[in-house]
């Protein structure tokens, strides 16, 4: 149980944590209240964390009151609240639900002893929301509550009990997470099937229904500071580019050229910079995809880097390498949403390679500061689909890099000349 305890009936909260069963709200009152407490079961396994609820979730619980001596009151209620935050602004509300508990009636206008009211809330999948000068319906999207971010999405369950004319209401604040339910698409026939019998995936060639082939890039530079080399790169990305939390994403690249020495350097699995990475739209186009990006409303963040091995494909051919890899999609990661001043968007961005002896040629004038060499949008989803359980191909013992872990994790947000460090949680 999580217990949230406001103290002397201002609505100030502080927290405290017991091990226990349900997420609950308690606290010590003005007199002649003993307490107010909520308590609210949820899906959340750690007694330490806010409880927690899933798209289609009914939010069940109680609030209790003890009262020494009779008091008036006017009445108690529960709300269900929904709200995004931005640094410098007010809080915006874009769901509420409230519902009466307890209304005087006649002579029974006040409240004694220990009562206690059963509630139920529905959290509904969507909501119509404002963005920009029209009105919009959005899927309501998960809690956001990273440190230093500079946005935020809180939800929140809202016991007042209303004291009338003059008298500080009692209030009582628990915030709770909320986890939409996203699928991905179902992948090809031949990688379900290769995903059931535990057999080997089949590559673009073999299954190409299952892939999807980036253009090609030319990799140009000096090797050894003795001669210049060129590469060509192909990168597979598995179709659909959908996935769930805690699922691989397969990954294919392909290099040919004339130079076996220049392949062997370039096609190290180590050499390689592929990652998964978060970009934050903030701001009145936030959901635009094509809307031109600010420093102040856009914002970066690695969230996985990809890990590759020798594939069997190819291996014999002198003037072609061929590698299979994977990038791992933590459970920490929230879903790709967008919502109205907010959208969270994920992309595998190939940056330029790193291998020792390789100097990488400059880049063209028009290239600009940007070093990525390839983009391809994804989707992150929080569910697998049934009957679909995607696993690792890596080699027996390969040494996966280290996860990305937003929980953990430090990262950097530039928003014009200012720098925020990130402590996720």
């Amino acid at each position: 149980m999580c217990e949230r305890s406001s103290n002397n009936g201002n609505g100030n909260n502080s927290n405290r944590q017991r091990p226990q069963e349900e997420g609950a709200g308690e606290g010590n009152t003005a007199a002649p209240w003993k307490w107010l407490s909520l308590v609210v079961p949820s899906r959340s396994t750690n007694a330490s964390a806010l409880p927690l609820f899933f798209e289609g979730d009914t939010i069940s619980g109680r609030v209790e009151v003890d009262i020494d001596k009779a008091e008036s009151c006017k009445g108690v209620t529960i709300a269900l609240q929904g709200s995004t935050t931005f640094v410098g602004q007010e809080e915006e509300v874009f769901l509420k639900e409230e519902i009466p508990l307890w209304m005087p009636s006649g002579k029974e206008g006040k409240l004694s002893g220990k009562l206690s009211w059963p509630f139920k809330l529905v959290l509904p999948p969507e909501v119509d929301v404002k963005d920009g000068e029209a009105k919009g319906r959005f899927r309501i999207p998960p809690n956001f509550t990273e440190r230093a971010s500079p946005s935020y999405i809180d939800y929140k369950l809202i016991v007042t009990v209303k004291r009338g004319f003059l008298r500080v209401n009692q209030t009582l604040v628990t915030n709770f997470g909320y986890q939409p339910s996203i699928l991905p698409e179902l992948p090809s026939p031949l990688r379900r099937l290769a995903y059931s019998e535990g057999s080997p995936l089949i590559g673009p060639d073999g299954d190409p229904e299952g892939w999807k082939v980036l253009p090609q890039v030319k990799i140009k530079g000096t090797l050894f500071n003795t001669k210049d080399v060129e590469v060509n790169c192909t990168l597979a990305i598995a179709k659909p580019l959908s996935y769930a939390i805690g699922s691989p994403i397969p990954l294919m690249i392909t290099f040919t050229g004339e130079d076996a020495q220049a392949l062997d350097v370039l096609a190290n699995p180590t050499a390689i910079q592929l990652l998964l990475r978060r970009s934050m739209a903030t701001g009145s186009d936030g959901t635009d995809d094509n809307a031109v990006r600010r420093t102040d409303n856009f914002f970066f963040e690695n969230a996985g880097v990809a890990y590759f091995w020798p594939s069997r494909e190819g291996a014999e051919e002198s003037n072609r390498r061929v590698l299979q890899g994977e990038l791992e999609v933590v459970k920490t990661l929230k879903p790709s949403f967008k919502f109205p001043k907010f959208t969270i968007r994920y992309s595998l961005d190939l940056l330029p390679f790193k291998a020792p002896g390789f100097t990488s040629a400059p880049s063209p004038p028009n290239a600009g500061n940007n070093p990525v060499l390839l983009t391809e949008w994804v989707n992150i989803a929080t569910k697998q689909v049934p009957g679909i359980t995607p696993h690792s191909y890596a080699p027996p013992g390969y040494e996966k890099p280290q996860a990305i872990d937003y929980n953990k994790s430090l990262g950097l947000l530039e928003n014009g000349n200012q720098r925020f460090l990130h402590h996720h949680r």
